[in-house]
């Protein structure tokens, strides 16, 4: 991604961020993440390749930054604080 992009993002991201990290709707465990059997409890026709495609390192969850990317490419709901 070019910087001009991450810089035009990054205030995207962070307005969202306090949307979804205070949605205990999906982060049952709350421990700031949403894993898929958490997002598909929610969301049951999210599939496993929209996840996959949103976890962009890999580790079997959603962090903050991926979590404001799916909001930011509408995967996501934007959720009440």
């Amino acid at each position: 991604m070019k910087p001009r992009n991450v810089l035009l993002l990054l205030p995207l991201c962070l307005l969202a961020l306090p949307a979804v990290a205070q949605d205990a709707a999906i982060d049952a465990n709350g421990d700031g993440n949403y894993s898929f059997p958490e997002l598909q409890v929610v969301m049951p026709d999210v599939t496993v390749d929209e996840f996959t495609m949103l976890d962009s390192n890999g580790d079997g969850l959603l962090d903050a930054d991926e979590i404001a990317v799916g909001i930011e490419v509408e995967l996501l709901p934007v959720m009440d604080g």
